[in-house]
């Protein structure tokens, strides 16, 4: 006869062990997923710096504190104990970067926008010695901007070729808006220009709100960009004469009996621009309070030409010239070494 209490029992074991059956199923399948996470995280961490740096390249929103090229990469010159942020240098002769320190990091370019309005009044310009009045209505904005100035007044009659030493020597605002009005009929038509003339030298991540640098969120560029506008430039011979003057006198005007005397902005900073070794033959300041101090320059080192771009450097207009110091220790000091 069966003890009813064996039914009990045997239906408490198969309770018991369908317990234990879905228990271990639930440990399989976190052990599953615990061991499907670990992978994904590693793989996402193996593959996150190049989808930032793709992001950051395509003008997405890549984390501020993204930080490329730390170091000198295995290149000559190691540019990473700089005052500058971000630097690029290039050996003229050869075309090779000899050092490069976060120069695919978006920057604010500044006043080194102005060696693009420069370059792009030269290649299009049928003559320079051609003049027209300025406008009078340009000059009270640049001054409520804060824009540094060259000189040049309201209403004065000037040459196209004296508003190009005013742009890139004493880095005047009005001699870039008032050429590139007497251009293309408004600053905004010009810059289009800038932009079209970027794109088609491959300067993949600039983008030009203005002519002058005046600050603007959607108006950046980068160092490796700003170091390929400069090599190109200066193979045009008249830009090169410009670019490594470092003071000129304008015609007489309408309205002035003689010229005035503009210096360039670099060498205020350098006197002569020499070193041990070889000097510093030209160059583009720049800057603002979010830019920092930046300088585009061009250098003969023991008789081979580099340029170095850098940007980002702590201080102002006031300061020390961090951005100078800079251009003086990589040329003569680190391509010394």
């Amino acid at each position: 006869m069966l003890d009813t209490n064996d039914f009990g029992k045997g239906n408490e074991e198969m309770m018991t062990t369908g317990r234990r059956r879905k228990v271990h199923r639930r440990w399989t399948i976190l052990m599953v997923l615990i061991v499907w996470g670990c992978i994904l995280y590693f793989m996402l961490s193996f593959f996150r710096p190049l989808g930032e740096k793709a992001l950051k390249i395509s003008g997405g929103a890549a984390p501020e504190n993204l930080r490329y090229f730390e170091g000198s990469g295995g290149l000559p010159v190691d540019l990473s104990h700089l005052n500058s942020r971000n630097a690029m240098l290039v050996d003229l002769d050869t075309g090779k970067i000899m050092g490069e320190y976060r120069s695919r990091k978006r920057i604010y370019p500044a006043s080194m926008t102005k060696i693009m309005t420069a370059l792009l009044v030269i290649e299009r310009a049928e003559n320079l010695d051609e003049s027209f009045n300025m406008p009078e209505n340009l000059f009270a904005g640049l001054y409520d901007a804060g824009a540094s100035m060259a000189g040049f007044w309201p209403g004065e009659r000037v040459s196209v070729r004296d508003l190009l030493y005013g742009m890139l020597l004493p880095s005047g605002a009005e001699a870039c808006v008032a050429v590139a009005e007497w251009m293309d009929g408004s600053e905004e038509a010009f810059v289009e220009k800038m932009n079209e003339k970027a794109a088609e030298l491959g300067m993949k991540d600039t983008h030009f709100k203005n002519s002058t640098g005046l600050h603007s969120g959607n108006h950046y560029t980068t160092a490796a960009d700003m170091a390929l506008l400069l090599q190109y430039a200066l193979e045009n011979p008249q830009f090169r004469e410009i670019f490594t003057s470092s003071i000129y006198t304008t015609q007489a005007s309408d309205v002035r009996s003689e010229g005035f005397v503009m210096q360039s902005t670099l060498y205020n900073y350098l006197g002569e621009g020499e070193f041990s070794g070889g000097a510093i033959l030209g160059g583009k300041t720049g800057y603002t309070d979010e830019a920092g101090l930046c300088l585009a320059s061009l250098a003969r080192v023991d008789g081979k030409e580099y340029l170095l771009v850098t940007a980002g450097a702590e201080g102002t207009a006031y300061t020390e010239p961090y951005h100078v110091l800079d251009a003086l220790k990589v040329y003569g000091e680190y391509l010394r070494e």
